[in-house]
């Protein structure tokens, strides 16, 4: 007599047969997110100079940004054209402009016109200048001995990118021209002079008077137009003797608000004037 098989039955078979008819199991649970990763928020250290001085330093990620002015903004200059997106290495930057106590402390002399300026007590914290593209650059090459690193002129790109901290407005903190005044001293409301560095609200990196009080040299030669530009953040320069005009950015205490945009792009030859100074940059960004 042949034996029956035995049938064996597995856990999930019992319980589906257990089911009333046209049940359905319930779904099953969604994958967990994949995790998140947050943006690198820009980091501050601090440079010691001589005579107890100290020199603020803000570094930011590497990034990619859209740089230049679209056709769209009014004010917009030929030479902010065409947009571009740009990609940017880290670096470290000035947290503010370099003021004439930090000059003095590295340079030993203090070449400023409103150093004598009765209005403000504190003369030392205004951004240092009258001083020309050569005298931010011997500035950069003395830092770069006394701190054992290499501080030169930011590249126009890095400027830019570090004005934008993230923007595409026209101005770092929109498009209202009419909120200048909280950001930056310009014709509107510098009487004719330039202000201690820090006193206006910052950029969302952290960064002042990226806007107006004075005009920031960058290492860049000058060109009329974007194309061509490099894509890198690197310096657009010119193996020429004959081009001397060098670019400057941001605006200053005589300027108009159109001209402290994030985008607008000026430039002079490397001359000295009362409202031309300088932020340096550190040329890789620093992790601590």
């Amino acid at each position: 007599m042949q034996k029956d098989r035995k049938q064996r039955w597995t856990a999930q078979q019992v319980l589906n047969a257990l089911q009333p008819v046209g049940w359905n199991s319930p779904p099953s649970p969604p994958p967990a997110p994949a995790a998140v990763k947050k943006p690198v928020s820009p980091t501050p250290f601090t440079e010691k100079l001589p005579n107890r001085v100290t020199l603020e330093m803000v570094s930011l990620p590497a990034g990619q940004f859209l740089m230049g002015s679209p056709d769209s903004d009014p004010d917009a200059w030929d030479s902010e054209k065409p947009p571009h997106q740009v990609k940017v290495n880290s670096f470290a930057i000035g947290k503010y402009p370099v003021t004439q106590a930090q000059y003095q402390a590295v340079m030993g002399t203090n070449p400023s016109h409103f150093k004598n300026n009765s209005w403000f007590k504190n003369n030392l914290q205004n951004l240092v200048e009258q001083v020309s593209w050569n005298d931010a650059q011997a500035f950069c090459q003395k830092l770069s001995q006394i701190t054992g690193k290499t501080y030169r002129l930011p590249t126009e790109a890095e400027w830019e990118y570090a004005c934008r901290a993230g923007t595409t407005t026209r101005y770092y903190f929109g498009d209202d021209a009419s909120q200048l005044g909280d950001y930056a001293w310009y014709d509107g409301n510098s009487q004719k002079t330039t202000h201690p560095v820090g006193q206006k609200r910052t950029n969302a990196w952290g960064l002042y008077d990226m806007n107006g009080n004075v005009w920031e040299w960058c290492e860049d030669n000058w060109h009329s137009s974007y194309i061509g530009a490099p894509t890198d953040g690197s310096a657009w320069l010119i193996n020429d003797n004959d081009n001397d005009y060098r670019i400057r950015r941001g605006g200053s205490w005589f300027s108009y608000p159109n001209l402290c945009r994030s985008a607008c792009r000026n430039f002079f030859n490397r001359v000295d004037f009362n409202y031309y100074g300088f932020r340096v940059v550190c040329g890789a960004g620093r992790t601590l």
